[in-house]
């Protein structure tokens, strides 16, 4: 792994380094290449540490990087590494220059060696017709831009796929008849200003291709508001991170109520990540208490959370809340087993007259709250009554089991 040094004393060490090794590699055994920030500086030394035996390559370059110098030194990847089997590249320049450069260094690869491509750039033409139809590929991340049309997707190895779009999220039709029985992560990302139902299109395509058993990661960001059809994503059963985010800076859309949120939490409890919509805003809506507690209950492997819920319901006692049974009649998990350490809450209004008491259910619910991420100060109160309960709940609980006693700095009983 090399992180780019900015200092001339380390390029100068580099350059000496090169020098002495004449002809030949750095590092003639390095199979895993990593540079993170490569710089136009720095760029000239990626190509003495690659050698043919060479077959992971990661690097993210710097904002400024010269078109040229990117195009040239991704060109000569195939040449410096026959045997590539994972290439990811980020933060590249978006240029017509750099996606001929990428995808004819994808053409150029050994495609019976290549397994994992991750590449911030879109493709030709001519690229996308193999890529998505390479039966080796597990894993997939690209750039579809415009109004570009897919060849229809032959990927039944493929274990993850992310792809980012500009426009409208026709595309998706390409992935229906692929077999996808293998897929397991799922990362979208749309800039288009329409995106439609698409969670109840994705669902379409996902059961026809029989990803619906095996996914257990779905991200979908668009930077639109929107108004999910959350209830579209209830047949994907094993979900363990599900994160939905779209824009609330100018009016909130989120529609997220007990219903959809209960319905979630039956039909997902292997649930470790759950994020729905943006950081949570100051409209005060979303769930209640009532939602709460059936994440609690449902999802005991939930660890982070972040959506949008009403505090003034938490100052209501929880103890006669109705716990809501999962599907399939099974016994309820008792909350003090949920695994949820952290809680955003972004700009989530909270009276001042009432921290106190949104802190304490708060860990009534999720008895393992550690951290709460917030925006409205008012949660800083709430945040320091948490870590005060759970303090002396420690202390408590050292004390009954005697540890104290034998504490030198204890006083003799």
């Amino acid at each position: 792994m090399v992180n780019t040094p900015e200092d001339p004393v380390t390029l100068d060490f580099f350059f000496t380094l090169q020098s002495h090794a004449t002809n030949e590699p750095l590092f003639p055994k390095l199979g895993a290449f990593e540079c993170q920030n490569a710089t136009s500086a720095s760029i000239p030394l990626i190509s003495p540490f690659l050698t043919c035996i060479t077959t992971d390559i990661d690097i993210e370059f710097e904002e400024d990087c010269p078109v040229v110098m990117v195009a040239s030194m991704i060109t000569k990847l195939p040449m410096l590494c026959p045997g590539l089997e994972c290439i990811t590249l980020y933060f590249l320049p978006r240029d017509p220059v750099i996606t001929e450069a990428v995808s004819n260094m994808f053409l150029a690869c050994n495609r019976d060696t290549l397994r994992s491509f991750c590449v911030d750039s879109p493709l030709t033409e001519e690229a996308r017709e193999v890529i998505f139809q390479l039966p080796s590929l597990t894993s997939l991340c690209t750039v579809i831009q415009g109004h570009t049309l897919l060849p229809p997707v032959v990927l039944p190895n493929l274990v993850a796929i992310g792809l980012e779009c500009d426009d409208r999220l026709n595309w998706l039709q390409a992935f229906r008849g692929a077999t996808l029985g293998k897929l397991k992560t799922v990362y979208f990302i749309s800039h288009s200003e329409q995106v439609g139902d698409f969670l109840e299109e994705f669902k379409s395509v996902a059961l026809a291709a029989s990803a619906s058993a095996t996914l257990s990661t779905l991200l979908f960001r668009t930077s639109q508001p929107w108004d999910p059809t959350y209830r579209s994503l209830l047949p994907f059963t094993q979900l363990e991170d599900l994160q939905i985010e779209f824009s609330c800076d100018d009016d909130c859309s989120s529609r997220l109520d007990d219903n959809i949120v209960i319905d979630l939490a039956r039909a997902m409890p292997k649930l470790k990540i759950l994020r729905l919509g943006d950081e949570p805003c100051g409209t005060g809506g979303g769930i209640t208490v009532k939602g709460l507690i059936a994440l609690a209950c449902c999802c005991r492997h939930l660890s982070n959370l972040c959506i949008h819920f009403q505090t003034e319901s938490l100052v209501e006692a929880v103890g006669g809340a109705e716990v809501p049974a999962p599907s399939g009649g099974k016994a309820v998990a008792n909350r003090q087993d949920c695994a949820l350490t952290n809680l955003e809450v972004g700009r989530i209004p909270i009276r001042e007259d009432t921290v106190d008491m949104v802190a304490m259910t708060l860990l009534q619910i999720f008895p393992r709250l550690l951290d709460i991420d917030f925006i409205e100060k008012g949660w800083e109160g709430a945040m320091k009554i948490i870590r005060l309960t759970r303090r002396i709940s420690t202390f408590v609980q050292h004390t009954s089991k005697g540890y104290l006693i034998s504490h030198p700095y204890c006083p003799p009983q």
